[in-house]
């Protein structure tokens, strides 16, 4: 290779033997096609989808059955020692969060500012699939999938509960309670659980899927996200499989626990809508049966189908549920308080992310009790939620990826509390007197004291009922792509049996144990299960950006930089100012690239290098402009030499006259 001190000819002729440019499109396509493309240079590729790889798929006896054992395990667990199995998880769970507490706390910042930069920063332009491919689905259809997949029951249940009981029992060290300094507060740790932290931990798994899948042919399981750290071959064996039995059941008992909170509810507002008072066991049993019938009929007619079906319809009753609720509730405080809470958000976004147990042993008790129960609830979701928003996000780039996965649903939740949780401030104020505990019951209390409460009661039922078959027909689907080895739409009956799990676990551990210890126990198993998963999100962070440094487009980026920076060099060596750099076309062999392996890039730059530099001719330019000359000047100059060497002016693509970096 040539050196900066070394000063080549002026060349018009083609490279010599053994270095060319590369392959046309159509015919890099086709090789990729048909064999793995080490014929073709790694920053030439378009995107390799797992579609195109040949890949079949089965069911993984290994993984199906150990994770269907210890789920059945689990619910006899339940069922014959509820107590026990409440006893031991309260235990674990005080242990974890007392000696691990500051992990999760950090964690959340990094993940944040991890994703956040890689949105918008120059990997932000990767697709998340073939460089020409357009999304699968409309900007409507993929935002509301998202937000009902991601947190569709939880911000019904806590959509007023949880900023009046901050209202009436604010953060440790802030402000009076009771006041409205104490309702902006709420609702800015409101968001700091529910907004952009919450967010990147399913941004980080589901962009780390979406890119392997879509774009490097990987299939769409949690293990081959390590791919890069771990190789191929060890995704693929014993540790890749625990991996994947590890997110079957963190999902199962994730999406579980939600339903059971999510059932409650329901049945509260049965018990209001028809007046007959506290329902037994038996009702809700029979609810959820109900329930699990639809997600499962849901979830077997596919995504394209079902899920986004459900999704648009229930974009639309919480829009019109949280509309009424604006227009007859407190609307201008709702205005008012929509921007100053998202401006106090920010403001007090240090404080909240500094707090730890070295505050004292009232902060210790508010983390927790709340903040770290939410980081390790969401890492808990993460592998589901993930997996779901990778299978929806085909073909946006990374920087609409990030943007809308943290920002739009962080958006929404600040709207959504703003609007609940303020009109249960408002009437907590006004002294309606609604209580807090249980928290089911706090937004049926809300709508009680609004007109028309029959018919707004009826349509948060409805509201719920949908939020819990989106969220666990995609959990059903998650889990069968993990049990058939990444299969994009798993085989029936395997998300029928996840599907009737799911449903299982919620009705049992619903009644199991003395006053609803069961449904605590399986909260304490996700929250614990999160602890190891923390672990392997901070590891799948590695992975994602030494996935990312070597992308197709980052290495056409760094080729061209370095192929002009060089010529560059050459041009002012032989030249002085005087020069022009011009393309220069010629025809290429098959073999000429086919020393090049993607996992030697960094090794085989410089013959890259060289190869990229034989591709541009440097010619001489007869002019007396300075390095400092306008870039039209010189365009001319350099077309009048290229005329007076015999070519026509236009011929030849032009080129700034200032080196480049």
């Amino acid at each position: 290779m040539e050196t900066p001190d070394e000063k080549p000819a002026a060349r018009s002729e083609g490279p010599p033997p053994g270095t060319g440019i590369v392959p046309t499109a159509k015919k890099i396509v086709r090789d990729i096609a048909a064999v793995p493309p080490r014929s073709v240079h790694p920053a030439l590729v378009p995107g390799v989808s797992v579609e195109e790889t040949g890949r079949s798929y089965r069911t993984d006896p290994l993984v199906f059955g150990i994770a269907v054992a210890l789920t059945v395990a689990f619910i006899a667990w339940g069922v014959f020692a509820g107590d026990n199995l409440a006893g031991t998880t309260r235990t674990v769970l005080d242990a974890v969060v007392e000696y691990t507490g500051f992990f999760f706390t950090t964690i959340a910042t990094v993940i944040l500012v991890f994703m956040l930069f890689i949105g918008f920063s120059r990997y932000g332009r990767i697709p998340l699939g073939r460089d020409d491919e357009e999304p699968e689905f409309s900007m409507f259809s993929w935002i509301s999938m998202l937000f009902a997949a991601g947190m569709g029951i939880g911000l019904v249940f806590w959509g007023a509960a949880e900023p009046l009981t901050f209202f009436e029992n604010p953060p440790p060290g802030t402000v009076e309670a009771n006041t409205l300094e104490a309702m902006h507060t709420a609702q800015a740790q409101v968001l700091y659980h529910w907004g952009p932290q919450a967010w990147a931990f399913y941004a980080l798994v589901g962009g780390a899927i979406a890119y392997g899948a879509f774009r490097r042919g990987r299939t769409p399981l949690i293990s081959s996200i390590f791919a890069p750290l771990l190789g191929e071959h060890r995704t693929t064996g014993p540790l890749g499989r625990t991996i994947d039995v590890f997110s079957i059941i963190v999902t199962l008992f994730g999406t579980a626990a939600s339903l059971g909170l999510g059932a409650l509810q329901i049945g509260h507002g049965v018990e209001i809508v028809t007046g007959i008072g506290e329902l037994g066991n038996g009702i809700l049993i029979a609810a959820i049966a109900v329930l699990t019938a639809c997600f499962i009929a849901s979830a077997v007619s596919g995504v394209s189908k079902g899920i986004r079906a459900l999704s648009n319809i229930n974009a639309v009753a919480a829009l019109i549920l949280a509309f009424f609720v604006f227009f007859v509730g407190p609307t201008l405080l709702i205005l008012n308080v929509i921007p100053s809470v998202a401006v106090q958000f920010l403001g007090d976004l240090p404080t909240m992310i500094a707090r730890s147990a070295s505050q004292g042993d009232e902060a210790q008790a508010f983390l927790s009790t709340w903040t770290i129960f939410y980081w390790a609830w969401w890492i808990s979701w993460s592998p589901f939620v993930g997996m779901f928003i990778a299978k929806i996000s085909r073909g946006r780039s990374l920087r609409q990826f990030v943007s809308v996965v943290i920002v739009v649903p962080s958006a929404i939740s600040l709207v959504w509390f703003s609007i609940f949780g303020t009109t249960a401030i408002q009437q907590q104020m006004d002294g309606a007197g609604l209580n807090v505990d249980p928290p089911e019951e706090v937004l049926f209390g809300v709508l009680g004291n609004l007109p028309f409460p029959l018919v707004t009661s009826i349509l948060l039922i409805l509201l719920i009922s949908i939020f819990f078959i989106t969220g666990a027909d995609s959990a059903s689907l998650v889990m069968g792509t993990l049990s058939q080895q990444g299969r994009p739409e798993p085989a029936r009956w395997v998300t029928v049996i996840w599907g009737v799990l799911v449903g299982v676990i919620a009705a049992v551990l619903l009644i199991s144990g003395e006053e609803g210890s069961g449904l605590r126990s399986l909260q304490n198993v996700t929250i614990i299960a999160a602890l190891p998963f923390a672990v392997i999100m901070a590891f799948m962070m590695v992975a994602f950006m030494k996935d990312l440094r070597r992308d197709p487009l980052i290495l056409r980026d760094r080729y061209a930089r370095m192929a002009v920076r060089h010529s560059v060099m050459a041009g002012l060596e032989e030249y002085g100012d005087d020069f022009a750099l011009v393309p220069v076309e010629y025809d290429h062999s098959e073999d000429d690239l086919a020393w090049i392996d993607e996992d030697s890039v960094d090794d085989t730059l410089a013959e890259v290098y060289e190869a990229a530099t034989e591709a541009i001719d440097i010619i001489p330019v007869e002019t007396d402009a300075d390095p400092g000359a306008s870039l039209d000047g010189l365009a001319e100059e350099t077309a009048e030499s290229a005329g007076a060497a015999g070519e026509a002016p236009g011929e030849r693509p032009r080129s700034g006259e200032r080196p480049l970096d």
